[in-house]
């Protein structure tokens, strides 16, 4: 009996005090993350309802640009309502910077690498209106519904926890190196990529060698294996944490699943190298570009999916516990 009160048990006074290391970094990404696993599904289920024709490829993008920026509600809401209960108060910080954060990244890699394509008149260059319209769709659609998620999630009640936490923090006893940052977080993300990286062939084949994928509905099967995957991935490794007495399972938990967009990335590097024939250093950059994006993104979404399933986790076994 005494074996089993130790772990987990011993910690419900500091499991849901808030990270030290910037809870706005993480509420953002947490926000930006659930944006695009809304957007996926939104995609998937307009082409299973033959609403967006995967075979045009231009009509795909711009479905994919276009659900983006209107799911932009659902990111404020989360990062907003993530944010308060990590005890932030600048509001309107975390609302810029969840509008700004990751498009603003997209943009800028995409910026310089038009730049170039520019320099060398490549066909593939978009021009300055192009780039002026998307700018407008950002700033008169997607930031407009982004604070009023954040409106309303602010507006909201606090997200109420099983436990008080206590004013002193618990002394942590020291771990094995293989539960520390960054052993435990490249081991979590294996597992959410295996899931995905038979699909992923496909689709890189769709995307570099000029073939179709209409298999949306088995696609949609496999967003939810990785959703599933990224949730019991970051549970088992969150509820082993907490048996060591270490409760800052916030940032974990998050990097435990995004570094699958580490092994994205990383399988890529094999594709260019041994399916892809390009020639020249600018079309590397511009596959280099492209899939570093993807992977940004995959990343965020693996993450943000590990760090709510914690949280709803920990509300879940906390709230079950008696305590004195």
């Amino acid at each position: 009996e005494a074996q089993e009160e130790t772990g987990w048990k011993l910690v419900h006074g500091d499991v849901f005090r808030p990270p030290t290391f910037s809870p706005m970094t993480l509420s953002v990404a947490v926000g930006t993350g659930i944006q695009i696993g809304v957007c996926s599904f939104a995609v998937l289920l307009c082409a299973l309802l033959k609403l967006v024709n995967p075979m045009k490829k231009g009509q795909a993008l711009s479905s994919i640009v276009f659900l983006y920026v209107l799911s932009g509600t659902v990111s404020g809401y989360c990062s907003a309502r993530l944010f308060k209960f990590c005890d932030g108060t600048a509001w309107k910080h975390n609302t810029i910077l969840t509008a700004v954060a990751f498009p603003g990244l997209l943009v800028g890699m995409f910026t310089v690498l038009n730049v170039f394509l520019s320099f060398v008149n490549a066909a593939t260059a978009v021009s300055f209106w192009l780039v002026f319209a998307m700018f407008l769709l950002w700033v008169c659609v997607s930031t407009p519904l982004i604070f009023a998620g954040s409106y309303l999630g602010f507006r909201a009640e606090k997200t109420d926890v099983p436990t008080k936490t206590n004013q002193i923090a618990r002394f942590i006893p020291e771990q094995p190196f293989y539960a520390d940052v960054p052993f435990s977080c490249l081991f979590g993300g294996i597992l959410p990529f295996g899931s995905v990286c038979i699909e992923l062939f496909f689709i890189m084949s769709a995307l570099w060698l000029h073939q179709y994928f209409y298999m949306m509905g088995f696609l949609m099967a496999v967003l939810f294996i990785l959703v599933a995957t990224c949730s019991m991935v970051s549970i088992v490794m969150c509820y082993l944490q907490l048996c060591g007495e270490d409760h800052r399972w916030w940032w974990k938990s998050f990097w435990n699943c995004a570094t699958a967009g580490i092994y994205l990335f990383a399988y890529s590097l094999w594709f260019l190298s041994s399916k892809l024939d390009l020639v020249g250093t600018l079309p590397i950059a511009v596959y280099l570009t492209y899939m570093s994006m993807i992977s940004i993104a995959f990343g965020l979404l693996c993450g943000s999916v590990g760090f709510l399933s914690c949280l709803v986790f920990c509300q879940r076994i906390y709230g079950a516990v008696k305590v004195d």
